[in-house]
């Protein structure tokens, strides 16, 4: 039991420790070269940016995609050159035509386009793609392809579509580093697009724009709670929401919340509630202490416990207190903006409007947060179905499909953990959005959705792809059946099932 205590103790602890920052400086050291060959890649497309007149930047519609934008287009207008920001749920040959129907001088793919090489050259495309996800086997080649795979980098952990497209942007700069504080927007897509989650910390290529953003002076990080709302929730909020990990006895009860809060003797509040910012360093290493305690005599693992503690990314431009202050809140709020059909508001915040934008922003994240409510309520009285080696639920439409893979990993709490979950949701067109994600776990086993869904989908004259915990695909609407089965068997495959 002492061991235990003295393990709890130190899991509370809230600074960098000798250890962790010896981790920090060998991740750098061993992904220094694949670094240095990705900004190798970005110097002949940058030239070639600042060369053209009439350039198109084209997006994905969630943080990653955003953030990925806003960063491109802030390195354009610093230059002085015109551009048109274009989002797209998902890139396919409708898109892709559409986009060709432009006549610009050169489009610029951020955080898209390595699966649809094949397309956006036959369609004579004059493009520079930067982007993350699995590059598909294919002979042509656009005008540039930056891609953290093509240098043995992993684009699901490793480098965001950010991330690539920041690298891209600190060669479009006027002097060496005047693009630098952009590692603050990468740093929010990358949180966005989970990269931390693997191992409490974001990795790989990822360290290296961290220490960009850290000399700069736009970033600071460490390690604290990894709950959601340190800078904008009530704390009781904060544990009441809880979902990974999942706190019995405290995750979706407000009433036990308070209750545990006064018990540990965390003052609630005066004027206003009290968020996780404004404890004390000794209210926050009781407050840790005391769930990891509830948590083991709960019987939940040192594994899950363990997800408490990790690296957390302040925005220090930012106002503390507001959703910016913090990468994950920031990511989430974009999220609210983009998969509505609101990017230009999303964008609009990324650049640096605090004003209109800003708060519109902030009203949509509640209309999505009740959404999640709602969807996840729905999975709650649907349920869901496993198969094989996968399980899923069919939301129709009531849940919007921009939104529905966000459902399917919160779904996880009430889910199997030992098979990805898969979700389905009519599109506006017509057709089924699949959403997959699974867990680092079944990475670990050999999981990879990104395969899985791309060449199930493909099959059946849809299109997919993503990476290897988190992937999506859109398939013909009397498909699905054959789809799930396809994506089942690929997945036993890859588990070792069959």
């Amino acid at each position: 039991m002492i061991a235990v205590e003295n393990q709890i103790r130190s899991a509370a602890k809230v600074y960098h420790s000798f250890h962790q920052i010896a981790i920090y400086m060998q991740d750098l050291q061993e992904n220094a070269g694949k670094f240095l060959e990705l900004c190798e890649l970005c110097k002949s497309p940058a030239q070639e940016i600042l060369k053209r007149k009439d350039l198109i930047v084209v997006s994905h519609v969630d943080a990653d995609g955003l953030t990925s934008a806003a960063i491109i287009c802030t390195a354009l207008e610093r230059r002085g050159l015109e551009y048109q920001p274009m989002f797209f749920r998902q890139l396919d040959e409708t898109s892709i035509a559409e986009i060709a129907d432009r006549n610009a001088d050169l489009v610029i793919f951020t955080d898209l386009g390595s699966g649809m090489i094949q397309q956006i050259c036959e369609c004579g495309l004059p493009a520079v793609v930067a982007d993350h996800h699995k590059p598909a086997a294919c002979a042509a080649r656009p005008l540039a392809h930056i891609n953290p795979h093509l240098v043995g980098a992993d684009g699901a952990t490793q480098l965001s579509g950010s991330g690539t497209s920041f690298l891209l942007a600190r060669e479009l700069a006027l002097t060496p580093s005047a693009n630098d504080d952009l590692a603050s927007l990468a740093v929010v897509g990358a949180v966005g697009d989970l990269q931390d989650m693997a191992r409490g910390q974001l990795v790989g290529i990822n360290r290296h724009i961290l220490d960009i953003g850290s000399n700069a002076g736009v970033l600071s990080f460490g390690r604290d709670i990894k709950l959601f709302g340190r800078q904008t929730r009530p704390v009781f909020k904060m544990l009441e929401y809880s979902q990974d990990p999942y706190l019995p006895g405290l995750s979706g009860n407000e009433d036990a919340c308070i209750a545990f809060l006064k018990e540990v003797g965390i003052r609630l509040g005066g004027e206003r509630w009290r968020r996780w910012i404004d404890l004390n360093l000794e209210e926050k290493s009781s407050l840790v202490t005391a769930i990891i305690r509830k948590g083991l005599r709960n019987g939940l693992s040192n594994v899950k416990l363990e997800r408490l503690i990790g690296e957390v990314y302040v925005l220090l431009a930012e106002q503390e207190g507001t959703e910016l202050r913090d990468a994950s809140e920031y990511s989430t709020l974009l999220n609210a903006t983009a998969r509505y059909g609101h990017a230009d508001v999303g964008l609009s915040v990324c650049m640096g409007d605090r004003d209109r934008s800003f708060s519109e922003a902030q009203k949509l994240l509640g209309q999505h947060r009740q959404n999640l409510v709602n969807g996840l309520k729905l999975v709650a009285e649907k349920g869901i179905t496993p198969m094989k080696s996968i399980q899923y639920f069919d939301a129709g439409d009531a849940i919007l499909d921009t939104i529905v893979g966000i459902v399917a990993g919160m779904s996880f709490q009430m889910a199997d953990r030992s098979m990805p979950i898969l979700a389905l949701a009519r599109t506006e067109q017509g057709e089924v959005k699949v959403s997959a994600r699974g867990t680092q776990d079944l990475v670990r086993s050999g999981l990879d959705l990104a395969e899985a869904m791309s060449s199930s989908a493909r099959v059946l004259g849809g299109v997919g792809g993503g990476h290897n915990v988190a992937a999506g695909a859109t398939i013909p609407p009397d498909a699905k059946q054959a789809f799930l089965e396809l994506v089942d068997r690929a997945v036993g495959k890859q588990l070792s099932k069959e």
